[in-house]
């Protein structure tokens, strides 16, 4: 449901998208659409996307060159892409026509989005195109950007590094990248990151999905979705929790919706009444937070009835006993009814559904994560699917729903701020390990550190970057404060404390912004502050990144499954690529050759850039731990070729189909080759559609539970019992990784080459350059490279082994925040202090509660994406949602005497205010409200237009519901806590 369009108001007239487009000096106005209209358009009514011929959204024109002079005369030429607007991987052709992309096409033969798209798919073409984007370098001079050369730019900016460098030392920098950069960018950025001598590096998956990646990896070894999209449809039953993939991810609520024809039975729980929801079989309304009553009130019932699998237990899970004893204890259906208020019945019906209706799978996004306990509330999400036996099974599974384009590859190889590509980790063994991958000396490497231990100590994150500037000097575990920012590709509204996230950006000496768009970076760095906190120093750039559609390269949707994007179009205005950017950066600043030593350059508008291709077989040399190996450039082309010819549920190929560019036959492959694809190109493994299945041969996919935390625990064995090692196997019992120790024992060292001896002595299968010890244990033996072991329900390493509910910092229950606190401070956590349990009790004591009743909570409309400049800068787009929104229950917006559509004010205990429409509904409860995370480009009631580039501001401005949002951080990964924010809900007088 939309707020309804406003036409009389003055607000509503200024802000109204096709008015900003004539103010923006466009030739023609675009017609006004509904929702309705756009769809009917689109073909999205019926299940499909725009056809080509219904989307000639511009006037189909000659490109011309720089003098004038037509170029590509008559030429027509279609080109395959991935949309960027979410972790799904919708493909699209787009039509160039004379060097233009004139209109798109979905692509029917792709198994991810078989023909459809979304809103945001279907205008794609504007992204490529707008007309709101970053043209050219710009400067801040007296609060005012001006337009300066790329030569200035680059000087300038490297000489401030270089400063910085001096006076403070490479830490005091610190480089935000995107999940929205292609694999080969985001790889490039962690190694740009690691030669200028930092690990003060991080992007989007630290708030999304990093207590995803730390849950489960910690549970059974690789931090992702275990199935794919596709295998959703081989579900019997499934569970949505904090999920609204309906909106989030609307191309994959098609795989769901195909799976309740066939009769599966959909549970959605979620403290909001979601377009998700609408389409469950049961709906579960919990308080927000409450995550772990929730989930094990219904393993409860579980254990009570016998319905665990427990011959699957005993075989393949460890500490299960243990966590039997922990919820049959401590979550009893009153116990569980006090804290999430959920009815007995209610979470009975639910394991009960789960556990006669096998395999059954569980689906979680941001409302899971994003919580001060997001790390155990995961696990809570992986212990009852090991307790129903459902991982490792198709139609079973973890299902992670990541936000971008390439959140999912960003996070397996990009810049990190503990672990290089590949999850290595920033251990002495691990910068060796890349050291001879980059072909540099690793003591060079070292030395461009400022002291040996800063190279193997986990650096800030994105989520505590303020506090890096603003914290005292002395509580920080690093020599200097945070000088010097680099936003490449990272919307600042993402994230909470917007406040103080301000007053940082105010204190910085340098604030380099690199994207397509200019993003609320640029508006709040331009927006006069507090006097006080002002650098006189600081200098302040905005470099124009080309968009994914300017240059190709690899993505990695949820399910793992890699895509390759050709280029569409040249660089539009002055924009240049990522991977250029950086490698002119790493010219100017002593490095470049360094960086781009393995890679061929290639000419793009008379400039040098690193060819994807190389930077691509440089992450397939070297990333053996998550089988980033085996995706060679040319298999991906193959596989964006030849899309038809795989199975629409499997992913399989259908059969014997070579591609006639290259020869490659894709028999045996899996759609994407989903990681991991162990050993070299040319071992020819076939991708892993689900993960941890014995059920097929290792060289078919199969797998089992990661060895990644020992053989032994306090005397119990870790390794998996006789008769679960995958079909196939040699070895049919548990096992550790395999090493050159472990071949040599077992006789089969002679099975490897002379060269792969040579390469493998002392090395293990993460360290085996040659991928010998892969290719001998895998094609030979049919053994796992990591090992066979249990999973664990009981992770010794976290601070609640067993998953614990814990009360946000800000709760509005103090009776609960008495019998579950939050964790005890922590110093020099990520090299800074966090509060837990002292603000906690600060605020219980100050009775913030009740100045502030209300939960205040966020998520995703299907119109915008992420930040939403991008998708707020596209007028069809725009014209769908033009107000940022607060959703209240009748009955509180009753007792604060506010109706539909009134203006409002939303207050939070940081002193923010946010003048925002209310949308009064049922959806959420009376104990909470809701806001959509996209907006930006109002403060605190005041348009920020005026601080934007002239041309560059996006048609669509809101109030960013992050100014507003309150401290909290994950115990282990620093998410910050988004979805229990507290608030207080105002009609504007």
């Amino acid at each position: 449901m939309l707020l309804t369009k406003k036409t009389g108001s003055t607000q509503a007239t200024a802000r109204s998208p096709f008015v900003h487009s004539l103010q923006r000096g466009l030739a023609t106005a675009i017609p006004t659409m509904d929702r309705r209209a756009f769809l009917r358009r689109s073909g999205l009514g019926v299940g499909v996307g725009i056809a080509a011929s219904q989307l000639a959204l511009v006037k189909k024109a000659r490109a011309k060159d720089n003098n004038g002079a037509a170029v590509g005369e008559g030429r027509i030429e279609v080109k395959r892409t991935v949309c960027t607007h979410c972790s799904v991987g919708c493909a699209i052709d787009a039509v160039v026509e004379n060097g233009v992309w004139v209109r798109q096409e979905p692509v029917f033969d792709s198994p991810i989005n078989l023909g459809a798209h979304c809103a945001k798919g279907a205008s794609i073409r504007e992204h490529g195109h707008g007309e709101f984007r970053l043209r050219y370098p710009m400067k801040l001079v007296d609060g005012k950007y001006q337009r300066i050369s790329w030569d200035q730019a680059y000087s300038e900016i490297t000489a401030k590094l270089q400063e910085l460098r001096k006076a403070s030392g490479p830490e005091s920098v610190f480089w935000i990248g995107s999940s929205k950069h292609s694999n080969e960018q985001s790889y490039l950025m962690r190694k740009f990151v690691s030669l200028w001598g930092s690990n003060n590096c991080d992007h989007q998956a630290r708030i999304c999905h990093s207590t995803t990646v730390a849950g489960v990896a910690n549970t059974w070894g690789y931090g992702a979705m275990t199935n794919s999209y596709n295998d959703l449809q081989n579900s019997k039953a499934a569970l949505y929790i904090g999920s609204n993939a309906a909106e989030a991810h609307p191309v994959s609520m098609l795989h769901m919706l195909h799976a309740k024809e066939n009769g599966t039975k959909l549970i959605v729980c979620d403290p909001r009444f979601t377009r998700t929801a609408a389409k469950a079989d049961q709906y579960i309304r919990f308080r927000s937070g409450s995550d772990i009553p929730v989930l094990f009130g219904i393993l409860y019932h579980i254990f009570k009835n016998g319905w665990e699998d427990k011959k699957y237990i005993n075989d393949r899970v460890y500490g299960m006993d243990k966590v039997r004893e922990d919820v049959l204890a401590k979550w009893t259906p009153d116990k569980v009814f006090e804290a999430s208020g959920v009815p007995e019945a209610e979470i009975f019906k639910a394991a009960e559904t789960m556990a006669k209706n096998r395999p059954s799978t569980i689906v979680w996004c941001m409302g899971q994560t994003q919580h001060s306990i997001g790390n155990a509330m995961v696990r809570a999400s992986c212990i009852l699917q090991l307790a129903l036996g459902n991982i490792g099974v198709s139609g079973g599974g973890a299902n992670i729903f990541r936000g971008h384009d390439n959140v999912q590859g960003a996070t397996d190889v990009g810049p990190n701020p503990d672990s290089l590509p590949g999850y290595y980790g920033i251990a002495e063994g691990s910068w060796r390990h890349y050291a001879k991958v980059w072909g540099l000396d690793y003591d060079w490497i070292k030395g461009r550190f400022e002291n040996p231990g800063m190279m193997t100590k986990p650096g800030i994150t994105v989520s505590r970057w303020i506090d890096g500037v603003l914290e005292r000097n002395e509580l920080i575990d690093q020599t200097p404060n945070l000088r010097g920012v680099f936003y490449w590709g990272h919307a600042p509204n993402s994230q909470t404390r917007g406040l103080e996230m301000k007053r940082a950006m105010d204190k910085l000496d340098l604030l380099v912004v690199v994207d397509p768009y200019p993003s609320a970076t640029a508006a709040m760095a331009a927006m006069p502050g507090d006097a006080k906190d002002l650098n006189p120093n600081r200098a302040v750039y905005l470099l124009p990144a080309a968009t994914q559609f300017e240059t190709s390269g690899s993505c990695t949707a949820s399910n793992r499954s890699l895509q390759w994007r050709e280029k569409v179009i040249e660089p539009l205005w002055e924009s240049r690529s990522d991977h250029m950017i950086m490698y002119q950066l790493a010219d100017k600043l002593g490095f470049g050759k360094e960086l781009v030593k393995n890679y061929k350059m290639q000419k793009v508008k008379g400039l040098d850039e690193p060819v994807p291709e190389d930077i691509l077989r440089e992450i397939n040399q070297s990333n053996w731990t998550i089988g980033y190996t085996g995706q060679s450039p040319e298999r991906l082309k193959a596989h964006m070729r030849l899309m038809g010819s795989f199975d629409v549920k499997t992913l399989k190929a259908k059969g014997s189909v070579k591609d006639p560019a290259t020869g490659y036959d894709i028999q045996g492959d899996y759609f994407g080759l989903p990681w991991p694809c162990y050993g070299t190109p040319e071992l020819k493994h076939p991708g892993s559609p689900n993960l941890y299945d014995t059920t097929k041969h290792v060289m078919d996919g199969g797998g089992c539970f990661r060895a990644n935390f020992g053989v032994e625990k306090e005397g119990v064995n870790l390794l998996a019992e006789d008769g679960s090692a995958p079909v196939g196997s040699d070895i049919t019992t548990g096992y550790p990784e395999i090493d050159h120790v472990f071949f040599k024992k077992l006789g089969w060292w002679d099975e490897l080459t002379d060269a792969e001896k040579a390469a493998a002595e002392g090395k293990n299968w993460k360290t085996d350059l040659s991928g010998g010890l892969i290719r001998v244990a895998m094609k030979n033996h049919g053994v796992h490279p990591f090992g066979n072991a249990k999973a664990r329900a009981v992770v010794w390493n976290f601070p609640d082994p067993i998953p614990q509910h814990r009360e946000p910092i800000y709760s509005t229950r103090p009776d609960l925040v008495a019998k579950y606190p939050s964790h005890d401070d922590k110093k020099a956590f990520w090299r800074l202090p966090t509060l837990f349990k002292t603000l906690q009790q600060k605020n219980i004591d100050d009775k913030v509660y009740e100045k502030f009743p209300l939960i205040l909570s966020s998520g995703r409309l299907v119109e915008y994406e992420g930040g939403g400049d991008e998708t707020r800068s596209n007028p069809w787009l725009a014209e769908l949602q033009q107000e940022a929104f607060v959703e209240i229950n009748p009955k509180t917006a009753t007792n604060r005497g506010i109706k539909n559509g009134d203006r409002v004010w939303l207050k939070t205990p940081t002193g923010a205010q946010l003048n925002v429409q209310a949308l009064v509904t049922e959806r959420v409860g009376p104990d909470t409200v809701w806001m959509p995370f996209h907006f930006a480009g109002r403060w605190q009631g005041n348009d920020m237009l005026a601080y934007y580039p002239n041309g560059a501001a996006p048609v669509v401005r809101g109030e960013a519901v992050n100014t507003a949002t309150t401290y909290g951080y994950d115990s282990v990964t620093m998410m910050q806590e988004t979805k229990t924010t507290i608030c207080d809900v105002q009609r504007v007088a």
